[in-house]
């Protein structure tokens, strides 16, 4: 499902992925609140269509201006323990790991997809770019489902 939404002239590209962090202090008191602030808070979106003949509108947060743009929410590629990973099933992230100079940190601690939910895996993409996980984890890369709804 789509939703048309403002997002920073420069994310207006098909195909761009973005994790909508919130709210900005600089937002408080502008006219486009709610057609900027209509997303559901640390998901994933990727751009589906860019609405022509549009205005480019002025932005507090993003210095080139926002744009509007229709979304959709997008999958989370990431890493979950090897045992019950496969195509269809429910997965959880292992946990936090400190490690962010591994390989695979984006993916253990990846951006759009939180540690306390279950997500519905559509893929298996196998072994995670780490060749020895400090932590000892036996980890699979995954893709997760993206949600239903925004």
């Amino acid at each position: 499902m789509t939703t048309v939404t403002l997002v920073g002239d420069r994310l207006a590209e098909v195909g761009t992925e973005f994790v909508y962090e919130g709210e900005s202090a600089a937002c408080e008191g502008c006219p486009y609140r709610e057609q900027c602030l209509n997303l559901k808070e640390g998901r994933r979106y990727r751009v589906s269509d860019v609405r022509e003949n549009t205005q480019l509108l002025d932005c507090a947060v993003h210095d080139g201006g926002v744009r509007a743009v229709e979304v959709e929410p997008a999958g989370v590629t990431a890493c979950v323990p090897s045992k019950g990973a496969y195509a269809g099933s429910k997965g959880s992230l292992a946990g936090p790991c400190p490690h962010v100079e591994c390989p695979s940190h984006e993916y253990c601690v990846p951006q759009g997809a939180s540690f306390d939910e279950e997500h519905r895996i559509t893929e298996v993409r196998g072994d995670p770019p780490h060749e020895y996980c400090a932590l000892d984890r036996d980890l699979t890369l995954v893709e997760f489902a993206a949600p239903d709804a925004n």
